[in-house]
C-alpha cells in the first residue's frame, strides 16, 4: 500500500513510497497549518562553514538503488545533519517528481532540458543468453534485428537450431530507452517479447528458459558481469567485436551504454551541492566503482 512519511527528522536513507499526488499535496497543507498553530520549526539546511543540514529526497526507477543506497548512508554519515529519502518506484517519473518539488534530485538515464544534469557514471547494457549458446559475438545491426523481430532462429546468426525468446524490459526503465535509442529500434520491438523488470528475474528466465539456448536479453553490464563472476550459466555477448567489459565501457568501444545522470532544479539547494559534490569526491567515486563506471567531475561536459 502507498504511504508518504511526514516526519522532522527520518532513518538514515530510508526508502519511501510515494501516496498519490493529491494526497500529498492535501497532507503537505494540513502539516503546514499544523506547524504556523503550534510554533514548529521546520529543518533548515545550511551549508555555511562546511556545514551541511537538512532533507533530501532522491526519486528513481531503475536499477540504480543499490547504489544510491549506499551513497545515501556514506553521505549521512559524512554530514550527520543530513538525511536522505529514497523515493524509488518504476512507476514514477523521476524528473517530473522535481519539478513538482517532491524531489530534489531524479537518478536517471536520460537529459532533461528543464533541468541541470550531473553525469556520475557509465552503465554498459549487457546482452546475455544462455552459455551453452555457441553465439558469442554479433554486430549491433544483428542485435537490433533480433529485437525488431527480423530474426527468429539462432541458426540465422550462425547459432543453434532454435527459435529466439526475447527478453525485453518495461518502457518505464532507463535501460530500455538506451538500448533501443542506441540500435535505433525505438518503437520496433518485437511485440512477441516477454517483458520482465528486474535484472535477477531477467537472469534467471536466460537460465530457466527451455530449451535453454533460445532466450536472449539486455540488462545491466554491472549485473550480468557479476553473475558471471558467480558462476552463472550465462555469456555476455561482444557487440562487434568489441567485449563488453569496463575499460571499453569507460572509452566508448563498447557502444550499448548509458548514462548514469542526477538531475536537479537549476538553482540547488545547498544539501542537492554537497550530495553532488560528495559523489565526485574519492569516497563517492569508490562506492561508485562498486556498481557502474564512474565518471569524475574533471570528465564532465
Amino acid at each position: 500500500m502507498n504511504r508518504i512519511l511526514l516526519r522532522s527528522r527520518c532513518p538514515p536513507a530510508r526508502l519511501s513510497h510515494r501516496a498519490p499526488a493529491a494526497t500529498v499535496r492535501w497532507l503537505l497543507v494540513l502539516f503546514a497549518l499544523t506547524v504556523s498553530s503550534v510554533g514548529w520549526h521546520l529543518p533548515t539546511t545550511s551549508y555555511a562553514g562546511g556545514a551541511v543540514r537538512g532533507p533530501l529526497a532522491i526519486a528513481g526507477n531503475g536499477p540504480e538503488l543499490p547504489m544510491m543506497e549506499a551513497l545515501a548512508r556514506a553521505f549521512e554519515k559524512q554530514w550527520p545533519g543530513t538525511y536522505v529519502d529514497l523515493l524509488w518506484d518504476k512507476t514514477t517519473n523521476p524528473p517530473e517528481l522535481v519539478r513538482t518539488g517532491e524531489a530534489q534530485v531524479a537518478v536517471t538515464g536520460a537529459y532533461d532540458s528543464d533541468l541541470s544534469p550531473a553525469q556520475i557514471a557509465w552503465d554498459g547494457i549487457g546482452i546475455v543468453v544462455h552459455l551453452s549458446n555457441n553465439v558469442k559475438d554479433l554486430t549491433a545491426q544483428q542485435i537490433a534485428n533480433i529485437f525488431s523481430g527480423k530474426h527468429a532462429y539462432w541458426s540465422d546468426l550462425g547459432g543453434p537450431d532454435t527459435a529466439i525468446l526475447i527478453i525485453d524490459r518495461p518502457r518505464s526503465e532507463n535501460v530500455r530507452d538506451a538500448f533501443e535509442s542506441e540500435l535505433g529500434i525505438s518503437g520496433k520491438m518485437a511485440a512477441s517479447a516477454t517483458v520482465l523488470a528486474k535484472d535477477d528475474k531477467v537472469v534467471k528466465t536466460v537460465v530457466g528458459t527451455l530449451p535453454p539456448k533460445s532466450a536472449v536479453a539486455y540488462i545491466s553490464l554491472a549485473h550480468a558481469l557479476a553473475a558471471v563472476r558467480s558462476g552463472v550459466a550465462i555469456r555476455l555477448l561482444s557487440v562487434d567485436k568489441v567485449e563488453p567489459e569496463e575499460p571499453t565501457v569507460k572509452d566508448g568501444r563498447y557502444k550499448l551504454r548509458r548514462p548514469v545522470l542526477l538531475l536537479t532544479a537549476k538553482e540547488r539547494s545547498p544539501v542537492v551541492a554537497a550530495f553532488e559534490e560528495f559523489c565526485y569526491s574519492p569516497a563517492g567515486q569508490k562506492i561508485i566503482d562498486e556498481f557502474y563506471v564512474p565518471v569524475p567531475h574533471s570528465a564532465q561536459p
